[in-house]
């Protein structure tokens, strides 16, 4: 099937591993010009190497990343048609263990480098009449995980983020929209430490996802096909989510 995607040019952050990697080849293979970003650079360039992408190395949870990264890669790449929002999930702990200075730095991780990268790419998608933005959350974002409490609050906050720019950029071509990956078999969920035996009964279709998966309904959003969706937060949960 053809996405209409070869002449676009895509950012994907927290790309080095992960689903931002799995989003970025599927990307790459469609034809897409990327560039990715991820703090360690010895793992981002050898991803990019894998990818044949342009790599860029930022922290962002450092005030202004978002921005800066969005500007280097239009730099490099000539625009950014697709931006891929993607961050490391913030530290799994209860309420009552985590510090003032958690809720700072995870908030300038999750959202303030969401919101400066978005007003990077918004006025060149705009120019050409064309944008997808992609905001990659989490189930937890709908229904609350325990010990997730960070990422519970904030992805939330994502959510309402993207249903507020979807309408606001609609008529100038941008689409936008969140993703919500469940259980899927990443780094990420290995370092939660969970039961995934437990999990996996708890998921409809009693597996863990993958990667790819996800990565394919990314690069479908991203897609002329999908010009007519935007404001959603789809998930890619193998039915996990209980809410309708």
């Amino acid at each position: 099937m053809d996405f209409g995607l070869s002449s676009k040019s895509a950012l994907v952050m927290g790309a080095s591993k992960g689903l931002g990697f799995a989003v970025a080849r599927e990307l790459a293979a469609e034809g897409v010009k990327v560039a990715i970003c991820a703090r360690d650079e010895a793992r981002l360039m050898a991803a990019a190497d894998t990818l044949g992408a342009t790599a860029l190395v930022g922290d962002l949870k450092q005030p202004g990343e978002g921005r800066r990264l969005v500007e280097q890669a239009a730099a490099a790449l000539g625009s950014v048609d697709i931006l891929v929002v993607n961050t490391g999930g913030p530290p799994t702990m209860p309420f009552e263990s985590i510090a003032s200075d958690d809720w700072r730095s995870a908030f300038e991780g999750l959202f303030m480098s969401a919101t400066d990268a978005i007003g990077a790419a918004i006025p060149m998608m705009r120019d050409r009449n064309w944008g997808r933005i992609l905001l990659v959350t989490s189930i937890a974002a709908k229904e609350p995980i325990n010990n997730f409490t960070i990422s519970n609050a904030l992805r939330a906050g994502l959510h309402g983020l993207t249903k507020t720019l979807s309408r606001e950029f609609a008529a100038a071509g941008i689409t936008v929209n969140a993703l919500m990956p469940g259980y899927t078999m990443t780094e990420r969920l290995a370092e939660a430490k969970l039961d995934l035996e437990k999990v996996t009964g708890m998921i409809p279709m009693r597996r863990i996802g993958r990667p790819d998966e996800f990565a394919a309904l990314a690069t479908f959003l991203a897609s002329d096909r999908a010009g007519y969706i935007t404001g959603q937060a789809v998930a890619c949960d193998g039915g996990a989510l209980w809410s309708i």
